[in-house]
């Protein structure tokens, strides 16, 4: 099947027999074209179906009002939702977004950056891979003078613009909310600690049990589970330890707290009573399970928000910015049944007095 040939104003113009400056001044309403001249331009370009080249006519202008997003995973409640409110705010300043998915992948994320460089973005947006470990791909988009704005994920060594959550005081509520629960002997499922949130999340959870003098035990501490799959897997190596955890802090995801959950139906042990479970990032799951999902919610939405508006921000100065600035929004932790233990006691205590 041939595909049909774009029309372009020099296409008008042969049509019409006048210049392309000639057409291209009538469409634009830039510059003298005798009005009856305008009108035959416009009545061929409606009858040619011609459709302005944007990118050519935004490129002369130096600009391509067009923002790249790198996100590790597409199809994750929080990294759509970030994309979402990126979107929301670049829709009403009329620039477009090119999407890409590095699916975890250092070489796939430093494919993506390239495509982006060659599209002439104005702008990239990028949560790093987990995979990533060096950052001069991303170095080569500030050389290049395109703005660099860094989401979640970020190389702390790179001077950027950064919108980030505060990961350590998040897992440090949901830690201390564990064992405000009686919850004592807690497991951390954690990610690759080359990544700066994992490595926060982790300070969290540390800092929790010094607060309350509970000694560390490097057995419950699992890492690289974040998938559904290897958090079920580590579930059960941690269920099968002779001194077993009585609560896990899935700090990657909601989907290994998904798997913990799982595990823990299959082996019949009850949730919370005897297994408390909490997740990371509200995904839209976390309201359904049975029962549901203590997890912590990262805003996703209004940190894209935040992304498009620094960058527009940063747009309007007359000179960039000296020093890089740094976003940091606040995460809440979002109680739920898989974690609501104290009431449950003092509810079955009351039911067992009374049966006496």
């Amino acid at each position: 099947m041939n595909r049909k040939k774009r029309v372009t104003i020099y296409d008008i113009a042969q049509k019409l027999n006048v210049t392309a400056s000639t057409v291209s001044r009538a469409l634009s309403n830039n510059g003298y074209v005798n009005e009856t001249t305008r009108q035959l331009v416009l009545k061929i370009a409606a009858e040619l179906n011609y459709k302005r080249n944007t990118l050519a006519s935004n490129l002369r202008k130096g600009e391509t009002k067009t923002i790249g997003v790198i996100v590790p995973r597409i199809n994750q409640n929080f990294f759509a939702n970030v994309i979402a409110g990126i979107e929301d705010s670049t829709y009403q300043k009329d620039y477009n977004l090119i999407i890409c998915q590095s699916d975890e992948l250092h070489e796939k994320e430093i494919k993506c950056v390239n495509t982006l460089i060659n599209q002439h973005v104005d702008c990239i947006v990028i949560s790093v891979s987990a995979d990533s470990y060096n950052y001069d791909h991303l170095q080569n988009v500030i050389d290049q003078g395109i703005q660099l704005i860094q989401f979640d994920r970020v190389a702390e060594e790179l001077e950027t613009l950064k919108v980030i959550n505060d990961n350590e005081q998040a897992s440090f509520e949901a830690v201390c909310h564990l064992i405000e629960q009686g919850y004592k002997k807690i497991a951390l499922l954690e990610g690759p600690q080359n990544l700066n949130i994992f490595r926060q999340r982790k300070s969290g959870y540390l800092k929790a049990l010094r607060k309350f003098k509970i000694k560390v035990n490097n057995a419950y501490v699992v890492e690289n589970a974040w998938t559904k799959e290897l958090g079920a897997a580590a579930t059960k190596k941690l269920l099968s330890l002779p001194d077993a955890p009585d609560a896990i802090f899935a700090s990657t995801s909601d989907f290994s707290a998904l798997g913990v959950l799982e595990v823990a139906n299959d082996l019949h042990i009850k949730v919370p009573s005897q297994l408390g479970i909490c997740g990371y990032s509200n995904e839209a799951f976390t309201e359904i399970t049975s029962p549901s999902i203590t997890t912590i919610d990262q805003f996703s939405v209004d940190m894209g928000k935040a992304i498009a508006n620094l960058y527009f921000d940063e747009m309007e100065k007359a000179e960039a910015s000296v020093t890089p600035k740094i976003i940091s929004i606040k995460p809440k932790l979002i109680v739920r049944g898989s974690t609501i233990r104290r009431g449950l006691e003092e509810n079955q205590e009351i039911k067992s007095q009374e049966s006496r």
